[in-house]
């Protein structure tokens, strides 16, 4: 594996050089895996009392040969990054499947493994051409700028919540092995600024730093989903933190993304995915 700042350099140069090509989504090749309940739960989990079929990231652990050919296929295609299965495996992102919190660790770890295993294959396969694996951090269900019709007030959770929840998933991926975090998908972006407070909070602790990528998910409208920010105001508000790359994800077709991407670009002074 490279280390944290010849990777950081490497991927500058890159991306000077070409367009890198960051893989394609997850969920859709694990649906194709035709998985039950019962084939996801495997006998591990085999009675636990909520179902865990939504959970994709425990394949990491019950599937894991399934899941690392799934980044393997990606590398076949062209990738140079791919993300790692685990963009719900937080302790906020677990808690609807009241899984035990000590499993962040087990899950991330072996999401990593998988990537990472493909990703070393191919770097060997094709040394002039290295392979970078992503550490996938999703938005999680609870979300800081909803409140309730008859409480304004109401929130599901807190920032410290958030920013704790976060730390613990960033801290498991980098003790892991990631070439670089990204936070994807965000659909409030007081949830991702606290992603981004938790991931500034470990480097600052002394943890390995690595590059840091986001991405946001726009309505046709151009807007955030929850936080209704325009792709101005969404860049203005995650600008002070230095970033390898910003761009958009899911939603839209690419014919209906095009004018929002190029606004990024216009707005940005870093790298779009």
């Amino acid at each position: 594996m490279l280390q944290a700042d010849t990777t950081e350099s490497l991927l500058s140069h890159l991306i000077r050089e070409r367009i890198l090509l960051l893989d394609g989504a997850m969920g859709t090749m694990i649906q194709r895996l035709k998985l039950d309940e019962a084939a996801v739960r495997g006998d591990r989990f085999a009675d636990h009392h909520k179902d865990l079929k939504n959970f994709s990231d425990i394949l990491c652990l019950t599937h894991p040969k399934e899941i690392t050919d799934i980044h393997r296929a990606y590398f076949a295609a062209g990738s140079d990054i791919v993300e790692t299965n685990s963009f719900g495996a937080s302790p906020v992102g677990m808690v609807e499947f009241d899984l035990p919190l000590d499993l962040v660790v087990e899950i991330n770890h072996a999401a990593v493994a998988c990537a990472r295993k493909a990703a070393d294959e191919w770097t060997e396969r094709t040394p002039d051409k290295p392979r970078f694996v992503a550490g996938s951090i999703g938005p999680t269900t609870k979300q800081l700028a909803i409140s309730t019709v008859d409480d304004p007030a109401h929130r599901d959770t807190t920032f410290p919540e958030m920013v704790a929840s976060y730390r613990a998933q960033v801290e498991a991926l980098v003790e892991a092995g990631v070439d670089i975090l990204l936070p994807e998908t965000a659909i409030d972006t007081l949830n991702l600024k606290s992603c981004l407070f938790a991931i500034q909070d470990f480097f600052d602790a002394g943890g390995r730093r690595v590059p840091v990528m986001a991405s946001g998910t726009f309505a046709d409208g151009g807007r955030t989903f929850v936080s209704a920010q325009s792709v101005e105001a969404f860049w203005t508000a995650i600008s002070h933190f230095p970033l390898l790359a910003v761009g958009m994800n899911c939603a839209l077709g690419p014919d209906v993304m095009r004018p929002h991407i190029e606004e990024l670009s216009h707005v940005a002074n870093i790298p779009i995915s």
